[in-house]
């Protein structure tokens, strides 16, 4: 380490009290020397501490100060020796508090204590009597302990006193608020290896300003002169500075990636009905996803509103193809069962409210959705029964499957993952169909993200009124986003651990 940049580094507190370490490591006397206030020293040390060139060590130290009676037996005297000081012959008990001041509490204690040293008798009787011993004497013509203890100059650590002071403290704080004695913690510094160096070095004749005024700037002070310098991988306490949740972040990212693709943005209602959302995609109304084991059905209102004209054109196509050139699904279409209502499943039902909208001169079109939907799942690591789907169609009589790859994987790239796989499958509405891998950029695995694929005639021919290339693709992005925020378990993401908002980074990819 270059000792001389370092020096260059330290804040006028760090210079003024550097020296000093070598020769105290008491806080006061520190404080004292370097002429500042304790507040200043504490943020000068833990700034040396920092760059490594002091080391803090933690020490408990046990800080006597005096309570109320001890300020007043520390001014006045303690009761007990005021009590002794008047027997000078036998005194009835009665006239000791006209005597000597006392209250009948200080009285009572004293008489006890004094017994207890054998330095007076107490004569029953009608009217007891007090009288000093040949010990009570002796022990008037010594200063007590306790007396002596008591003028010292407070607050006292525990460790700085003689056993005969020790024993005297013990006394007293069996007594009523004389003392209080409280555990306090006290950082101890010292110099480490490379402190010792820069001590020996010397900072004391280096001249170093601290600041860049306007004023040396219009004069020219500032030529020659030598500027601290500032250590930006300086440790400091972290700041948690107010952000948008990191889910907004990174919808908010998603969404500026299709938008600059060219693609506009699709919106609609949570709550559709069975036809927009399985029907007009050609699932059949025996499809096992329309279970409530996996749709979340609604009670009430539980019915919605059909189109008539395309409602015909759909049921035509279920029962036995219609004009695309299928056979359908071969069996009795019910309206009732298409006008159930229902937490949308996936966000294609926007797919295809929009493709219904379209005419031949609005092509090619480009549209994409970033939203919330349902399914009756189980809650798991892996699972979650309300997410956040990212769909995108493309509708372009000259589209292909190889610009649907290209859409996915400029998708994937700007969203970190490089190495996209596309792999066959089966779903009701697309063919080809296809899912989309993506390879974990640290576990060196292919992680499925969603799926993919061209939508059937069945789907498009009736919603457009003519057959015509529609990609389709629609991805989870809470797995998209999990390995950025170091997450393990997808119900992490909503948890809103208050820990995990205030330290999860911005989303900048």
């Amino acid at each position: 380490m270059d000792i001389a940049k370092l020096i260059q580094t330290l804040h006028p507190l760090e210079r003024k009290v550097l020296p000093i370490l070598e020769k105290t490591n008491s806080f006061d006397e520190i404080a004292k020397q370097a002429k500042l206030q304790k507040v200043e020293v504490m943020r000068a040390l833990q700034w040396l501490q920092n760059k490594k060139i002091i080391s803090l060590r933690q020490e408990l130290k046990e800080i006597i100060s005096l309570d109320e009676n001890g300020i007043k037996y520390r001014e006045k005297g303690l009761p007990e020796k005021k009590f002794l000081s008047i027997l000078e012959t036998e005194i009835p008990l009665s006239s000791i508090p006209e005597k000597t001041g006392l209250g009948k509490d200080e009285i009572g204690m004293s008489i006890g204590l004094l017994k207890q040293k054998n330095a007076i008798e107490v004569k029953a009787g009608k009217e007891p009597i007090i009288k000093i011993t040949e010990q009570g004497k002796k022990l008037l013509e010594r200063k007590f302990p306790e007396e002596e203890l008591l003028k010292k100059k407070f607050p006292i650590d525990v460790k700085d006193l003689n056993q005969e002071e020790k024993s005297a403290l013990e006394n007293l704080k069996k007594r009523r608020k004389i003392v209080n004695v409280d555990v306090v913690k006290e950082k101890i510094p010292s110099l480490t290896e490379l402190g010792k160096k820069i001590v020996k070095e010397g900072i004391k004749g280096i001249a170093i300003a601290d600041k860049l005024t306007a004023s040396m700037l219009k004069s020219d002070l500032w030529e020659g002169k030598t500027f601290r310098r500032y250590d930006v991988k300086i440790n400091v306490p972290s700041i948690y500075g107010g952000k948008r949740h990191f889910v907004s972040q990174a919808i908010s990212y998603i969404k500026r990636i299709w938008l600059d693709l060219g693609f506009k943005e699709m919106t609609g209602n949570m709550v559709q009905t069975s036809f927009w959302d399985l029907d007009a995609l050609f699932v059949p109304q025996d499809h096992p996803a329309r279970d409530m084991q996996d749709t979340f059905y609604i009670k009430d209102p539980k019915y919605g509103k059909l189109p008539k004209e395309l409602m015909k054109k759909i049921m035509a196509v279920h029962e036995n193809g219609w004009t695309t050139g299928s056979k359908g699904w071969r069996y009795m279409w019910s309206e009732e069962i298409a006008k159930e209502n229902l937490l949308r499943t996936h966000t294609t039902v926007l797919s295809a409210q929009a493709i219904s909208k379209l005419k031949k001169e609005n092509l090619p079109a480009k549209f994409f959705s970033v939203g919330k939907v349902y399914r009756n799942e189980t809650l798991s690591w892996k699972s979650l029964f309300e997410f956040i789907q990212v769909e995108g169609i493309v509708v372009d009589p000259n589209a292909n499957f190889m610009h649907l790859k290209g859409y996915l994987k400029e998708f994937f790239a700007k969203m970190g993952f490089e190495d996209v796989r596309i792999r066959p499958a089966h779903f009701p509405y697309t063919e080809p169909s296809a899912e989309v891998d993506v390879l974990h950029p640290v576990k060196k695995q292919w992680v499925e993200l969603g799926g993919s694929g061209i939508f059937r005639p069945e789907v498009v021919k009736p919603l457009l009124g003519f057959e015509c290339p529609v990609l389709a693709w629609g991805l989870g992005m809470e797995r998209t986003i999990m390995e950025y925020y170091a997450i393990k378990d997808v119900r992490d993401v909503y948890k809103n651990d208050l820990k995990q908002l205030r330290e999860s980074k911005v989303w900048m990819k």
